[in-house]
């Protein structure tokens, strides 16, 4: 993030707007819509600019620009054709620390004017941070397409009964509880129909039972998928943006963090190679405790619960202490990464079977089924086997598995961060090692890795081509 978004009150402030033809118009629309007392300053200005003046909404002063005419504004904007004018007012914006924006010319602003979605109280500004407004200005009109205009009313009448919901509910949880339960609930659809009178009794109704609603915990088993938050469920997504506090996994992306709620409390419980934040039982009281303490758990895994992210342990916990839960499936890793890597994991010309592996190390020494990974036509996916893959390697090879078997280790699937080395199972460890592939990465063996260079369709934003290395991207 370049710039950091704000709102700022400029309701009866002065505010100086340079330049007098359409586009100062346009900006000059805007601070009317909050209310700015506004001084233009121009030798000439557009028929509409000079209606505003002429009805008293705008100062006008036909006047050449110079320093002095920014000495006590709040707020700047230049919207003059002419460079040499804009360069001076944002210099002199500067130099009195006075915020500046400088029309189609971002590196002379020191802010930018958002595209906005306006449902007032209820107001959403979208900013490219000035590289590309008409990218911005196309998903407002995909946000006004999503959002009545009821909104704004849904706003105004929970501000008016804001006190008195704090009144009957002490704590910053319970409000929030409350509140999210009226959205969902039928008093918005009253507002919504225009029933504004009956949504207010109810809401006084609602307030004047005489105790709070008591507000049970739970625990929401939510699949995180393998990376790229847009293979998050719509059901994990609501979830997560309504939890009190978030127990999550190392394997869980920045991407998808970034949605959990704000204001949730955050707990890291990852694990990884002989490094244990919390053992697993804590992680499972851990979750009962949290609930039974009133709250919302969002138990965030990478992947998806149930395979191999150790979900059945944790339910079975909540089941013994009577803890609701919901459980959501995620993309599991061996899908997403497939996908991503151009690696189908089934293919009839290459294998009928899929076969899903943990290549955890146990004692020092790796604990497979390497009869049943030797099998042919099929496509074997190790998940956390990348300390351990010269011995995987070894192992299956002994076992009748061709050195020449395609393979590939694909290090953070999904992501803008994801790379690809290929290879043939006698050289896969070798290469891994000179690519320094770090976990989280996933292994895929079997004849449908040679479909990648045929397949590979998703390029990382990050994305170099290989350098004497056909085989590692």
């Amino acid at each position: 993030m370049q710039a950091l978004p704000i709102f700022m009150n400029i309701t009866h402030r002065p505010c100086v707007v340079i330049g007098g033809g359409e586009v100062a118009a346009r900006k000059v629309a805007t601070l009317l819509k909050a209310n700015a007392a506004i001084t233009l300053y121009s030798p000439e200005i557009c028929t509409q600019l000079q209606a505003l003046a002429d009805d008293g909404k705008i100062t006008y002063i036909n006047a050449e620009f110079s320093e002095n005419l920014l000495t006590g504004a709040c707020l700047v904007i230049a919207a003059t054709d002419i460079e040499a004018v804009n360069v001076a007012v944002s210099v002199a914006a500067k130099a009195q620390n006075i915020p500046v924006n400088v029309v189609d010319s971002p590196a002379l602003c020191t802010f930018t004017m958002a595209s906005i979605v306006e449902r007032s109280p209820i107001v959403i500004a979208i900013s490219s941070e000035g590289t590309a407004p008409v990218l911005a200005r196309y998903i407002r009109t995909k946000i006004e397409t999503m959002l009545p205009a009821g909104y704004g009313r849904i706003a105004g009448i929970a501000g008016e009964f804001r006190e008195k919901v704090k009144a009957k509910f002490t704590t910053v949880q319970a409000r929030r509880i409350f509140w999210e339960g009226v959205l969902q609930g039928p008093i918005v659809e009253r507002i919504m129909a225009g029933q504004e009178a009956a949504a207010r009794q109810a809401l006084d109704n609602l307030l004047s039972e005489k105790s709070a609603p008591q507000h049970h915990g739970e625990v929401y088993l939510v699949g995180g998928g393998p990376g790229d938050p847009d293979l998050l469920t719509f059901r994990a997504l609501r979830l997560m943006q309504q939890c009190d506090v978030c127990v999550y996994d190392k394997l869980v992306s920045p991407e998808v963090m970034e949605l959990v709620r704000r204001d949730a409390e955050l707990i890291f419980v990852g694990k990884s190679r002989d490094q244990h934040t919390l053992p697993q039982e804590e992680i499972n009281a851990l979750l009962a405790r949290l609930a039974l303490e009133g709250k919302r758990v969002l138990r965030l895994k990478g992947g998806d619960p149930f395979i191999f992210g150790r979900g059945g342990e944790e339910i079975e916990t909540l089941m013994q202490h009577n803890v609701p839960f919901q459980v959501v499936p995620g993309i599991t890793a061996a899908n997403g990464v497939s996908s991503y890597a151009g690696i189908p994991l089934t293919h009839r010309d290459y294998a009928q079977a899929c076969l899903f592996i943990t290549g955890h190390l146990k004692d020092g020494t790796l604990d497979l089924d390497w009869v049943a990974m030797s099998r042919p036509r099929q496509t074997v996916v190790i998940y956390m086997g990348l300390v351990g893959l010269a011995e995987i390697c070894r192992q299956l090879i002994a076992h009748g598995v061709s050195p020449d078997m395609p393979a590939a280790v694909i290090q953070q699937g999904t992501t803008q961060r994801q790379r690809v080395v290929t290879a043939t199972l006698k050289d896969l460890a070798e290469k891994v090692d000179l690519a320094e592939m770090k976990p989280p990465c996933l292994t895929i063996i079997g004849e449908v890795v040679q479909l990648r260079e045929k397949l590979n369709w998703f390029e990382p934003a990050n994305y170099r081509a290989p350098h004497n290395d056909s085989n590692s991207s």
